[in-house]
C-alpha cells in the first residue's frame, strides 16, 4: 500500500473493492465491513433465541402500533398492546428510540426470521388475583379513561379498567351522553358490581356510591299530598310525570277523569306540560309512584248522580263524534253519550248530519249507569214531556253506550199511512 493511502486506511477496517489501474484509484467500503459484523451477530442471535425466554434490546424505531426492538443484528416487534396491561395509545408513552429494555420472546418463527415480543408479560398479570383485590361491593376511587356512547371506562390501578355503563351513573339525572357527567381525567367513587376475571371484566357503578333518592321518598312525600311537575312521556296507559329531578310518578288513564273516556291522554296531555296531581301510591323497593289527576277535583260522576236523575233535562255540548252516535259534554271531565238515533226525529245516517262540534242544546236523561258511570242521553225527547221508561238494554254498536228508548218502548208515535202518503 502506497505512502499516500496509509494516513486513511490508519486504524480502520476497510474492505477492498477494487483499483482502478488507469487512474491509480482504490476503492475501499466500511459498509461491507459493517454487514460482515452484523451477519455474524444475526447468526450467533438466530440460534440463542427461544421462545419465552428474557432478552435485551434496544429501542430502535417507533410506528403507531409498536417499536422495533434490535436484538443484536435481529429487529423484534414489541407491540403496542404488549407494551402495558394497562391502556396505552401511544407506543411514544412508554419508550424512548435508544432505550435498552428487556423483553420477552413471545413468538419465534425461526424461517422467516421474525420475533414478536413482549414487555408486561415480564409483570404479573393483574387480573389474575382481580377477584380477590376488588370484591362485590367495594367501593374505590378511579380516574375515567375514557368515553364511550354506552358509558365511560375507570381505571382502577394500572393495568386494569372498568365499565360504568350509562344506566350506572346516576339515581335521578337522564344520562343521554355519559360526557354530560364525566370526561377523561375526571376523579370518581364507584362500587363494584360484577367482576369476569376470564372476560377481563369488572362492572362498575357511579350511582351506587351516590344516595339513592328512592329510599327517602317517604320521606319528602306522602299518599295524598298534592304535587306538581311536568309530563316528560305519553303512552298508552297512562303519563309519566316528573315531580323531581329523576322520580317520575305515573298518572293511569283511568286516573286522568273523573267521567269522561279517554283512550290516549294525549287527548288530555301534552309533553312538557305543567300538571298538578295527587300522590295515590308510594312504592320505593320498585321505584312507582302513582298519580292522579281527577282526584284534584270532586267527584263530578258522584254529584251528577245525586242532582239529576232520567227524565231531567239538561244542558250539554256536542264534544265528539262516533260512528254509533255523539258524545256530549255535560260538564268538566263528564260526558253523557246520545246515541245517533236519539240526535234527531228524522232518520240520520250519521251523527254530523243532525248537530255540529260545540253546538250547545238540551237533552234529556234516558239513563243513569251508576256502575258502569254511563249517561244516556236523547236530543229528541228534550222537547217531549211522556215518562222516560228505563231499561239497561245497550245497543252492540255503540260498546255500551245507550240505546233509543223510542226504538226499544215504542214510546214515540210513528207517522200515520196517510201522513206517510202525503
Amino acid at each position: 500500500m502506497s505512502m499516500e493511502l496509509q494516513p486513511f486506511c490508519q486504524g480502520r477496517k476497510s474492505t477492498f473493492v477494487r483499483f482502478g489501474t488507469w487512474t491509480l484509484s482504490v476503492v475501499l467500503s466500511r459498509k461491507a465491513v459493517l454487514e460482515d459484523r452484523n451477519a455474524g451477530r444475526k447468526g450467533d442471535t438466530l440460534n440463542q433465541i427461544e421462545e419465552d425466554i428474557i432478552v435485551e434490546g434496544q429501542i430502535k424505531n417507533l410506528t403507531d402500533y409498536g417499536a422495533f426492538v434490535d436484538l443484536g443484528g435481529v429487529d423484534g416487534l414489541l407491540h403496542v398492546t404488549d407494551m402495558s396491561w394497562g391502556r396505552l395509545q401511544n407506543p411514544g408513552d412508554a419508550f424512548k428510540v435508544g432505550d435498552t429494555v428487556q423483553v420477552k420472546v413471545l413468538r419465534f418463527d425461526r424461517a422467516r426470521e421474525r420475533v414478536s415480543l413482549g414487555y408486561k408479560q415480564l409483570l404479573p398479570d393483574p387480573w389474575e388475583t382481580i377477584e380477590e383485590r376488588f370484591p362485590l361491593g367495594t367501593r374505590i376511587t378511579g380516574k375515567i379513561a375514557s368515553v364511550t356512547d354506552y358509558g365511560a371506562f375507570v381505571e382502577l390501578e394500572p393495568g386494569v379498567e372498568g365499565l360504568v355503563h350509562v344506566s350506572e351513573m346516576s339515581w335521578s339525572k337522564r344520562v343521554k351522553h355519559p360526557s354530560k357527567i364525566v370526561n377523561p381525567g375526571d376523579t370518581v367513587d364507584v362500587e363494584v358490581l360484577g367482576v369476569d376475571p376470564k372476560a377481563r371484566r369488572i362492572s362498575l357503578g357511579m350511582k351506587q356510591a351516590q344516595a339513592n333518592p328512592w329510599q327517602t321518598l317517604n320521606e319528602r312525600y306522602q299518599v295524598g299530598a298534592r304535587v306538581q311537575g311536568r309530563v316528560r312521556n305519553l303512552t298508552d296507559f297512562g303519563a309519566f310525570i316528573e315531580i323531581e329531578d329523576g322520580i317520575d310518578g305515573l298518572v293511569h288513564v283511568s286516573d286522568i277523569s273523573w267521567s269522561r273516556r279517554i283512550k290516549h291522554p294525549g287527548e288530555i296531555l301534552k309533553k312538557g306540560q305543567q300538571v298538578e296531581a295527587i300522590i295515590t301510591g308510594i312504592d320505593p323497593e320498585n321505584r312507582r309512584m302513582s298519580l292522579s289527576i281527577k282526584d284534584l277535583e270532586p267527584n263530578a260522576w258522584d254529584d251528577f248522580v245525586l242532582s239529576h236523575k232520567p227524565g231531567d233535562v239538561v244542558k250539554g255540548k256536542i264534544a265528539r263524534f262516533a260512528s254509533f252516535g255523539a258524545f256530549v259534554e255535560l260538564g268538566d271531565n263528564l260526558e253523557g253519550l246520545c246515541h245517533i238515533s236519539e240526535l234527531s226525529d228524522d232518520r240520520v245516517a250519521k251523527p254530523e248530519d243532525a248537530v255540529q262540534l260545540g253546538q250547545e242544546m238540551e237533552f234529556r236523561i234516558l239513563r243513569v249507569d251508576a256502575e258502569n258511570k254511563k249517561i244516556g242521553l236523547s236530543a229528541r225527547a228534550a222537547s217531549h214531556e211522556e215518562p222516560i221508561v228505563e231499561t239497561k238494554t245497550y245497543t252492540s254498536e255503540a260498546g255500551g253506550g245507550m240505546a233509543s228508548l223510542g226504538e226499544l218502548a215504542d214510546f214515540y208515535p210513528t207517522k200515520s199511512n196517510d201522513e206517510s202518503d202525503s
